[in-house]
């Protein structure tokens, strides 16, 4: 924050409740450089420069027995917004966003502040040499993670490089079919063990280079090199064949009928052999990356894609503190005038809403790898029924819209709930000799987990069971995880769900396996030991398996599938469900009026 307005901000709290005076309120030098807590002297220099800027009138006592006044010439309201403008007119979003973080007390203020910054988000037109460029802001509650597809773990992330890199093929989830990527048509031989995909020609790369059959071997060396858990997927190829700059081939060590799932997962997005990946991500998709930092993500429409150049010119995504809110806003500039002053999201502000029932659900992970006594089954059961999945859907609400007992909700749909019973609990804690030990349970520091761990605490205490919350940091570290009994985590599934989950049991790299034991990854190394070698009725039957052995140990425990909501302006239209189920950024474009213009 700006020094002069923290100044400001200290001195307003002091003089706060004292009686309004009209030549101001009385005070000294020494009471003055004890609450800014500086010397004497700088407290001088600090009043004469919020003199300067006419925030306050302060005159000097003269003379033995006169007492200096102080008088603020501007409301503490005008002062906050007055700073936010000018962060906002420099661009600094994350000052601007910090700057209302601080605001505690102040409910009203703090949501149309919030809203002020909302308005610099959305859609806008910027005046450009050639043209008008058509831009769009978004906010993002978190930082961002390294876009790097060897050690990928994260929805958001994996939805960006889908905008910024491209795959061989690509999997249709309407169809449960594969489309051309890359590679405009490809086949096998010898009972799935050659894979052969015939390349586009004159695809170029955000670096400008022609895309090559070369840069396809690359990929699977360089995750080969940089040991990535991603790996483990590709072993069985015995070698990669660059038949001329357009065609590849794989061989394989025996028959693959899931390959087509390999080749079009975010892991195998394909890199250029010649440019630093690491340090900057390049692709051959419909954006590439302008400006990358911790603050600020900006992507550029490519104009040379292959497919559809985006009609979208520029997308800036910022990552700034969390707003507490599950939903995503696409709004253009003028709308947030339509809200109510004390309303940050008023009913009729946007013209079309879009529930997006995302693949996957928010659970309970527990770590089998502890020792304590959550290695017990029937403490584990207990906590089950504690964090009843129809009980968060009655007592929570909001995004929460299906009771779960699978990733999958159509599998939820089929399943029978145990009823809640404080009762059977009791019993359970009993059989597992539970003696008032604390249980800790690890999640991360946002709206959504916050509530349901503050509800499962609730629901413990009222059956004895000490449940103890242990807030990790964003990026969720190895050592701060393997320290808690157990994990309240979400999982979202491609919308390839066959792959989404056998990456989730085999992939690893990700908290299941992380938490996982040597005897339950044994069961599961077994179950998957054939998997792609399997036809798809076959695969199916053993990812049900997967997710029974998951139910019958009680590895996790299932919370409820959440729906991922999107509010649009009347003007942005080209709605397209992306991965993860964003919405598609290089689809949408903004329907003009005179009302924007």
């Amino acid at each position: 924050m700006d020094p002069g307005i923290a100044h400001y901000l200290r001195l307003a709290d002091l003089l706060e409740g004292s009686e309004a005076e009209p030549e101001g309120c009385p005070v000294t030098i020494e009471q003055l450089s004890d609450f800014l807590y500086c010397t004497p002297r700088n407290v001088k220099f600090i009043l004469r420069k919020m003199e300067e800027r006419g925030l306050i009138a302060w005159r000097p006592g003269r003379g033995r027995g006169n007492r200096s006044r102080l008088q603020l010439l501007k409301s503490r309201e005008d002062v906050l917004e007055g700073s936010l403008d000018q962060l906002l007119a420099k661009g600094r979003m994350k000052e601007a966003a910090e700057l209302i973080g601080q605001i505690t007390e102040e409910v009203h203020l703090r949501e149309r502040l919030w809203r002020r910054l909302s308005s610099e988000m959305g859609f806008r037109s910027e005046a450009n040499v050639s043209a008008e460029q058509d831009v769009l802001r978004m906010m993002r509650n978190r930082r961002l993670e390294k876009l790097e597809p060897g050690f990928l773990f994260t929805a958001f992330e994996a939805y960006l490089l889908s905008q910024i890199c491209s795959t061989l093929v690509v999997y249709n989830g309407q169809r449960n079919g594969f489309e051309p990527g890359l590679a405009h048509t490809w086949e096998s031989a010898e009972d799935d063990r050659i894979w052969t995909f015939y390349l586009r020609k004159g695809v170029k790369f955000h670096h400008g280079r022609t895309f090559f059959a070369r840069d396809v071997a690359f990929t699977i060396e360089r995750l080969r090199d940089m040991g990535s858990p991603a790996f483990c997927h590709y072993e069985d190829i015995e070698e990669i064949r660059e038949e001329g700059d357009y065609t590849v081939s794989f061989r394989l060590r025996r028959p693959n009928r899931f390959f087509l799932h390999l080749v079009a997962c975010f892991h195998l997005v394909i890199v250029p052999h010649d440019a630093d990946f690491a340090r900057k991500p390049v692709g051959t998709g419909p954006f590439r990356i302008a400006h990358l930092d911790e603050d600020i993500l900006s992507l550029t429409a490519f104009d040379t894609y292959y497919g559809m150049r985006p009609l979208l010119d520029r997308v800036d995504i910022w990552f700034l503190p969390d707003q507490h809110t599950h939903t995503r806003f696409y709004n253009l500039p003028g709308d947030e005038e339509k809200a109510d002053a004390g309303d940050l999201l008023a009913d009729g502000l946007y013209g079309s809403s879009v529930d997006y029932p995302a693949l996957g659900c928010r659970y309970l992970l527990f770590n089998m790898r502890r020792e304590d006594i959550q290695r017990s089954r029937e403490l584990r059961e207990a906590i089950a029924l504690l964090y009843h999945p129809q009980g968060l859907i009655r007592e929570l609400g909001g995004n929460r819209y299906l009771p779960a007992a699978s990733f999958l909700p159509w599998k939820s749909r089929a399943f029978v709930l145990p009823e809640e019973s404080p009762e059977r609990v009791r019993e359970l804690l009993r059989l597992a000799g539970y003696r008032g030990e604390p249980v800790s349970v690890g999640f991360k520091n946002k709206q959504s987990e916050l509530e349901e761990i503050a509800w499962l605490k609730r629901r413990s205490e009222a059956v004895g069971l000490r449940l103890e919350p242990v807030p990790l940091p964003a990026h969720l570290p190895e050592e701060a995880i393997l320290e808690t009994d157990m994990l309240l985590s979400e999982e979202v599934l491609e919308d390839d769900w066959q792959w989404g989950l056998l990456n989730f049991y085999r992939g690893g790299g990700n908290h299941f396996s992380l938490l996982i034991d040597d005897e339950g990854s044994g069961l599961l190394e077994e179950l998957f030991r054939d998997f792609c070698q399997k036809e798809e009725g076959a695969r199916i039957a053993v990812l049900d398996a997967a997710e029974e052995l998951a139910r019958e140990n009680r590895w996790l425990a299932y919370g409820c599938h959440v729906n991922k909501k999107a509010q649009l302006s009347d003007g942005l239209l080209g709605l397209s469900p992306g991965a993860f189920g964003f919405m598609d950024l290089s689809k949408l474009w903004v329907k003009r009026s005179s009302s924007r213009t």
